[in-house]
């Protein structure tokens, strides 16, 4: 790791998220190393455009990217295959939506599940208790999708205010995640959500209408959002208006 990166201490005050490193970096975005992992933490780390990522061997790394991954709600690419796939789900009495019913089971199923060219989780035990303790605080969100009162797929986040911030999904069965993520895209709208973050780019986010934007007009956008009411996570399933217009 590069020897300049602050080591934090316990609820030591973050560095500024332009002191991260840069394109140029083998580690381009990481900000600092060490602190503690803690709901108090993560809420001062993701008001700053800061997220932990790291592996069970590491220590705490703590990261700002730029650009930023976003996803504008009404820039989401309802591609038709999808369309039918939530229209199908809409219709079928045994599949549902359901919000923060079984948050840590969906952050187990995220650290769980196979995914191709990924060894292993950074969603560590550290990371689930953390996170844990951020829903309990009514900060951290699940939105889920049940077939036949399982869960099949669905994914988790970070909301502060109206920042809304995603962190990983899972699906059991096809398309399961990507029906979680049509649901809080409806919510987002619903809401006047300007943007998820999605933190680093990849190929499945950018299909689905995410882009990178600048990190400051990011950050402009969080703490504009933080400083509205809390979001409303009640599913409905007149949510889907949003996306499936009658």
């Amino acid at each position: 790791m590069p020897e300049r990166l602050p080591w934090l201490a316990p609820h030591q005050a973050f560095p500024p998220p332009s002191q991260a490193l840069g394109e140029e970096s083998d580690f381009p975005g990481l900000l600092a190393l060490g602190g503690v992992l803690d709901a108090t933490t993560l809420r001062m780390a993701y008001a700053q455009g800061i997220f932990p990522w790291y592996s069970d061997d590491q220590p705490i790394l703590w990261w700002s990217t730029q650009p930023r991954m976003v996803l504008q709600p009404q820039q989401f690419k309802l591609h038709k295959s999808l369309r039918k796939t939530l229209q199908a789900f809409r219709n079928d009495a045994t599949c549902e939506i359901r919000t923060n019913t079984c948050f840590e089971s969906v952050m187990r199923h995220c650290a769980q599940t196979p995914r191709a060219g990924q060894h292993g989780t950074w969603i560590t035990e550290d990371i689930v208790q953390a996170y844990c303790e951020l829903h309990a605080q009514g900060q951290a969100y699940s939105v889920e999708t049940w077939i036949n009162q399982q869960l099949v797929g669905g994914l988790y986040g970070v909301a502060l205010g109206h920042a809304v911030f995603g962190e990983s999904m899972f699906a059991h069965t096809s398309n399961a995640s990507k029906i979680a993520l049509a649901a809080l895209v409806c919510l987002c709208r619903a809401q006047q959500v300007p943007q998820i973050d999605c933190q680093q780019e990849t190929q499945h986010l950018a299909s689905l209408g995410a882009a990178p934007i600048d990190r400051e007009d990011f950050l402009q956008v969080v703490q504009q959002q933080i400083r509205r009411p809390a979001m409303q996570w009640q599913w409905h399933d007149a949510l889907w208006q949003q996306l499936l217009p009658t």
